[in-house]
């Protein structure tokens, strides 16, 4: 069962211009030590994780709100390149909530954009 989609799509270019504006004050504030580290400082990789972010939060149905960090939700690189979604904190309380949930994300980038998708999948313990 569905229990919470979420999309979002992120200005590469804007990443750039507030990676080079507040560098560190920037990146520190969204970002884990291991999504900053996989990156390599790449504005389209951390574009792309910052509209995984957003994507999760849509389909939590919270938003940033009630608590919720932006480093709550944190995606990582499986060996296989895919990407894998984990939620801590405020985050990752709300998503336990719901009972066994397993994340499905998707993550694609263009030239100027970065879309992510994610859905939320669990049982029956839906909460509308």
């Amino acid at each position: 069962m569905i229990l919470g989609i979420g999309v979002d799509v992120v200005s590469i270019p804007r990443i750039a211009r507030l990676l080079e504006k507040y560098g560190e004050r920037f990146s520190g504030r969204l970002f884990t030590s291991q999504e900053w580290s996989e990156s390599g400082g790449r504005s389209s990789f951390l574009a792309g994780r910052f509209a995984v972010k957003e994507a999760f939060l849509k389909a939590l149905g919270t938003g940033l709100s009630g608590g919720i960090g932006w480093r709550d939700v944190e995606t990582l690189s499986r060996s296989s390149g895919a990407p894998e979604v984990r939620a801590s904190g405020v985050a990752g309380r709300l998503l336990a909530d719901r009972g066994e949930v397993r994340i499905w994300t998707s993550i694609s980038h263009e030239r100027e954009s970065a879309v992510a998708v994610v859905v939320l999948e669990g049982g029956e313990r839906c909460v509308s």
